[in-house]
């Protein structure tokens, strides 16, 4: 019998006992109240995730890729920021993979039973020939969940690979197969139990860190602009003029030339319309700068 008394997961929320008998606006106003503890609770482990985001830079800049995995709530969320990162930062999809448990299936119609076994946790993950290059992030609300522990221990104890434990609860199973442990506190949920609210919110949050701060190592984007966009659709498209006018300082009529000329490739058609070079040599000025743009643009 699973013992779920000390998880703070599972604990009662105080403030939320007579929620049934609340008004709407006093039912949402509750639910406001708590989401925002999240931030506070992400603010106190702001030095784990920066942590995590050096180690997942390094390993992907070597050649590795970053697996999430979960099961539920968890694995979907992995899923969505996996998924986000090709049109985002032009990733190949191999780079940054969600894994969930139950498979495709499971991201569209609830299978709780598959998060119980370990054993298919490290097989799903073994079936990506997963190496010590890679980083694996188990991804548990409650921290207990078979399926991430056996991914999570397979990972680190088989072949070596960086591993980071985001979860909910402290003294977390997943956390003692991780190198970097992300434990949010965000205190007992509005509905006990029911982890997709407060702690799937903070597990988006820690996602939306640990993507995009590796990104932003790995020189996929500029200021704050995203010059690695992949212009995949018409607002995409606008979004890659937007941004050439931004960086070249120039009228929309050069910025559609540079990107057409660039083929689409925001990054490339920057260095075209600040220096009226080739795309060519745009692409050659990128490779000695490491994908930087910023050290591009100042290259004698």
């Amino acid at each position: 019998m699973i013992d779920l008394k000390n998880l703070a997961t599972e604990q009662s929320n105080a403030k939320t006992k007579n929620i049934d008998d609340a008004t709407t606006l006093e039912l949402v106003q509750i639910m406001n109240d708590e989401d925002h503890k999240v931030a506070d609770a992400i603010h106190k482990i702001l030095p784990q995730v920066a942590a995590a985001i050096d180690v997942t830079a390094s390993h992907l800049h070597r050649g590795g890729r970053l697996f999430y995995v979960g099961c539920g709530t968890s694995g979907r969320l992995g899923i969505l920021d996996a998924a986000e990162c090709p049109p985002t930062f032009s990733t190949s999809p191999e780079l940054v993979q969600g894994l969930l448990a139950g498979g495709e299936k499971a991201m569209f119609r609830a299978q709780e039973d598959v998060e119980d076994n370990p054993e298919q946790g490290a097989k799903d993950l073994a079936a990506r020939s997963v190496t010590n290059r890679d980083v694996v992030v188990g991804l548990s609300a409650s921290g207990r969940a078979p399926y991430v522990v056996g991914a999570l221990t397979y990972a680190r104890q088989k072949v070596g690979a960086a591993t980071i434990a985001i979860c909910c609860t402290e003294n977390a199973a997943i956390s003692r197969q991780a190198d970097i442990n992300l434990c949010a506190l965000v205190g007992p949920e509005v509905i006990t139990g029911s982890t997709r609210m407060k702690a799937g919110t903070a597990e988006k949050m820690l996602l939306n860190m640990l993507s995009t701060g590796a990104m932003v190592k790995l020189g996929k984007v500029y200021g704050n602009l995203m010059v690695d966009v992949k212009c995949a659709n018409e607002k995409l498209q606008e979004r890659a003029v937007q941004i050439v006018m931004a960086v070249a300082e120039c009228k929309r009529d050069k910025a559609v030339q540079a990107l057409t000329a660039a083929q689409g490739n925001a990054k490339e058609a920057c260095l075209v319309a600040v220096l009226n070079i080739t795309p060519e040599a745009a692409r050659q000025r990128l490779a000695v700068a490491g994908g930087f743009l910023g050290k591009a643009l100042t290259l004698m």
